[in-house]
C-alpha cells in the first residue's frame, strides 16, 4: 500500500547501500540479469567513466543531485559506522555518506569508474567537509564480493539497515509507458552527444525495464528475510528508494 507522498510499506534481494553498528556493513548483488556477461557491462562502462557523471546530471536535468542528497539523510550515517555502497560508480554517491565521519568503501565493477572516483578524490576535486569519513575505492563484482566473510555482515549482524536506490517504474500505466519510449530512444540519443559509447545508456534502457517495480522488489526482499520494508518514489517513481532493516 502506497501512502501519498510518502514512505511505502511491503513485506531482500539487491542492495546498494548497507549501514550497521561498527565492524560491519553490507552484500547485496547485479542490478540486471540481462544476457550480456558482467565483463562486457563493466566493458562498457569503463569507456563512458570520465563523463558519467556529466550526462547523469544532464540526463535528470540536475534530479540525480536531489536523489543523492535524499539517500544520504535516510542512510544517516554516523561517525564510527560502516557503509558498502555498492555499484558504487564514481563514489560521487559515496562520499555523501562519510559526511559526519562514516567510513564508506565505494565498490564497483567497473575499473574505469573506480579510477575517475580515486583520480577526482586525489586531484581535490571533490573537497571533503570537515570532520568527513574516508572513502576507499575497491573493484568487485556484486554476486562474487572481494570481500572476506564476515568482513561486511550487514546481512547476518541483527539490526544492519540496508537502503536502496534504483531506477523504478511510474504510475499510472500509461505514463510507465511513455517514460519507456524516453528509456529506448532519446536516453542512447542524448547520451550519444555526450559520451563516446552511447551503447551502456542503451544497456541502461534495458536494464530499468528489466528490473522489478517497487512492490515486486519489496516482496522478494522479504522473502529474503529483510523487515520494516518500506520505499519511497522520488520524481514520481523515476527513482525509488527503498529501505529495510535485518530483524533483531
Amino acid at each position: 500500500m502506497e501512502r501519498p507522498g510518502g514512505w511505502s510499506r511491503r513485506a531482500g534481494l539487491a542492495a546498494l547501500l548497507t549501514v550497521v553498528p561498527p565492524p560491519a556493513t553490507v552484500v547485496g548483488m547485479s542490478r540486471a540479469d540481462l544476457d550480456k556477461r558482467p565483463r562486457d557491462v563493466a566493458a562498457m562502462f569503463d569507456q563512458i567513466a570520465e563523463r558519467y557523471d556529466l550526462v547523469n546530471d544532464v540526463l535528470s536535468v540536475g534530479q540525480d543531485r536531489l536523489w543523492r542528497r535524499f539517500v544520504a539523510a535516510t542512510v544517516a550515517a554516523k561517525a564510527g559506522e560502516r557503509v558498502l555502497d555498492l555499484a558504487a560508480g564514481t563514489g560521487t554517491s559515496s562520499r555523501t555518506f562519510t559526511a559526519a565521519g562514516a567510513y564508506c568503501i565505494a565498490c564497483d565493477f567497473s575499473f574505469g569508474m573506480l579510477q575517475v572516483g580515486a583520480r577526482k578524490a586525489a586531484n581535490g576535486g571533490q573537497p571533503e567537509r570537515p570532520g568527513a569519513g574516508p572513502v576507499r575505492f575497491v573493484a568487485g563484482d556484486a554476486l562474487r564480493l572481494p570481500f572476506a566473510d564476515a568482513s561486511f555482515d550487514a546481512v547476518t549482524r541483527p539490526g544492519g539497515r540496508l537502503v536502496i536506490c534504483e531506477f523504478g517504474h511510474l504510475q499510472p500505466p500509461a505514463l510507465d509507458a511513455f517514460y519507456g519510449r524516453y528509456l529506448a530512444t532519446a536516453l542512447p540519443a542524448v547520451a550519444k552527444r555526450l559520451s563516446p559509447a552511447s551503447e551502456a545508456y542503451a544497456y541502461l534502457a534495458e536494464s530499468i525495464k528489466d528490473w522489478p517495480r517497487q512492490a515486486e522488489l519489496a516482496r522478494r526482499m522479504g522473502d529474503a528475510g529483510w523487515t520494516a520494508i518500506r520505499w519511497r518514489n522520488l520524481t514520481l517513481g523515476v527513482v525509488a528508494v527503498h529501505v529495510a532493516r535485518r530483524a533483531e
